[in-house]
């Protein structure tokens, strides 16, 4: 067992003797790591039997410090009635195989909901390799049941920097594979292959990115003329957006604060920076537990919907000395500064519910006047030298997965979400796609969201003929244009009487946008499950 309580030095490296690592089936190569990364120690060895089967070789094996749970299918059991939609994805593709030949690596939370993702991935005829995309989300015991079940997993929770490089690394660079898929929650991923690997591009059909920073690293990419390969952009996608983003945030914020601090949260004065849909959620569940609520934001719109929804509008420096918890919700960097956390009222809870480890500025907080002291995991009392401390939550990273957990349900969503864009670009033909960022087609929207109706006994109700030629829709969809519900800061094209064969225009001004594709071309044609 770790211990509750360790020391920092100013660099927030702990200190004293790292623990030592043991690999069954690859001691002799993780010996080529960095001499500066420690070993940590595995509280069980991996079997022999446990190496890869995907090809002729074997594949080596990184596996986490952790107690291994009593049996390697456990930690998923527990997300399969949460999860319908895979389930049912599973079952109605698995027969076809439409990822039939697909070797995807992967960079993302590796969490319960992911292992599930993985094992339909593989029912559908993928070959997995995956590392995570957060020190602290991963669990340990569903990264080693995932290694016990055959998938090659390079992570554990509470990676130093060096180590998730070196995962990643090692999920990418092995002899014998070539991915010729990514799935990428943030772009370290696809950062470090264009870094390091840039050759491999050429096998490689298709990324699929899902977060905020990951997406704007993709359009910087297009913009520059360097993206090589087609990117789906699920982050913007309505099953992401309005159910992950703002759904999952507005429960797992609660979680993730009452685990780490025990708080109350009525009363409390919290400002939270940022509007958008992670924003929206937070402020909710805050508001609705009795906690007085400031938002801070750029986009006028954005503002304006938190005006409407009731919040105060204010600027960060007007309230700073005066709220309780600090929360940013951005995907920027810098949000909340220096200054910001000197001027900060004592015992202020800082933590950020954004993607991006940039929202709140750790980095200036490394200085060896301020006293750096974990009281639990995941908690650091940073202490000024009058006494003042700030709670500094994740160390500025993601709160929700590396200090709680998120809810199944809606991650079931995002997951399918995802597991449909690797499908498109796997198989779609030659020419279909160019070397741009695409919106998921508003097709596989409405397809995800109608495998999670009959989870609520929900009955759709049908179009007639003559409704439907009013509308000038299809009855079976889609329902949507592919402009609907996107970022409100973007300029959205005048809808016309028809449907738009042309996406939104990218976050990044002046960005051509890319054709929306037709669904038809899928070897596996899913037909409405409610209809």
């Amino acid at each position: 067992a770790m211990p509750n309580k360790k020391k920092y030095n100013v660099n927030g490296e702990p200190t004293g003797m790292k623990a030592q690592i043991q690999f069954a089936d690859q001691k002799q190569e993780f010996n080529k790591r960095p001499s500066k990364i420690g070993r940590r120690s595995l509280s069980r060895s991996i079997s022999q039997s446990s190496t890869d089967s995907y090809s002729s070789g074997v594949f080596p094996r990184c596996v986490p410090p952790a107690l291994f749970p009593p049996h390697p299918h456990f930690p998923f059991a527990i997300s399969l009635a949460e999860m319908p939609a895979l389930m049912a994805l599973r079952k109605r593709a698995q027969g076809e195989k439409p990822l039939a030949g697909a070797k995807i690596v992967g960079c993302t939370h590796i969490t319960a909901q992911t292992a599930v993702l993985m094992e339909t991935l593989g029912a559908l005829g993928a070959q997995c390799r995956w590392a995570a995309c957060n020190i602290y989300s991963t669990l340990n015991e569903v990264a080693a049941a995932l290694a016990e079940s055959g998938f090659p997993v390079f992570a554990w929770k509470g990676e130093s920097e060096d180590d998730f490089w070196w995962c990643i690394d090692r999920c990418v660079n092995v002899e014998g594979w070539q991915p010729n898929m990514i799935l990428d929650d943030g772009g370290d991923l696809t950062h470090w292959i264009y870094k390091k690997y840039p050759n491999m591009f050429k096998k490689i059909k298709g990324i699929v990115e899902e977060s905020v920073t990951g997406v704007h690293r993709l359009y910087q990419l297009s913009k520059a003329g360097k993206l090589c390969v087609p990117a789906m952009n699920v982050n913007d996608s309505v099953t992401k957006q309005k159910f992950d983003n703002l759904y999952c945030c507005r429960e797992s914020i609660l979680d993730g604060l009452k685990r780490t601090t025990d708080m109350m949260f009525g009363g409390k004065q919290v400002v939270v920076c940022g509007y958008g849909e992670v924003g929206k959620g937070c402020c909710a569940a805050l508001k609705a537990m009795g906690s007085i609520v400031y938002v801070t934001e750029i986009d006028p719109i954005c503002a304006l919907q938190a005006c409407m929804d009731g919040f105060r509008l204010v600027k960060l420096n007007e309230v700073i000395r005066q709220v309780d918890i600090v929360i940013t919700c951005t995907g920027n960097k810098n949000v909340v500064t220096r200054e910001h956390l000197d001027r900060m009222k004592n015992s202020c809870i800082v933590c950020n519910m954004g993607h991006s480890n940039t929202e709140i500025d750790v980095a200036s907080l490394r200085t060896p006047e301020l006293t750096w002291e974990r009281v639990r995991s995941q908690v650091d009392h940073v202490i000024w030298p009058d006494g003042k401390r700030i709670v500094l939550l994740a160390e500025g990273r993601l709160l929700n997965l590396s200090c709680s957990t998120v809810p199944t349900f809606v991650l079931s969503i995002t997951a399918t979400t995802q597991a449909l864009a690797l499908i498109e670009l796997y198989n779609a033909p030659e020419g279909r796609y160019k070397q741009d960022v695409y919106l998921l087609p508003k097709k596989m929207d409405e397809y995800v969201a109608s495998l999670h109706l009959p989870t609520f006994d929900a009955h759709l109700t049908e179009l007639t003929d003559e409704q439907a030629k009013y509308l000038g829709l299809n009855k079976n969809g889609p329902f949507k244009p592919n402009y609907y519900r996107c970022p409100p800061a973007l300029t959205l094209p005048v809808p016309s009487s028809s449907v738009p064969s042309q996406c939104p225009p990218s976050p990044v001004p002046s960005q051509p946008c890319a054709p929306a594709p037709a669904w038809g071309h899928l070897r596996f044609n899913p037909t409405h499950p409610l209809r």
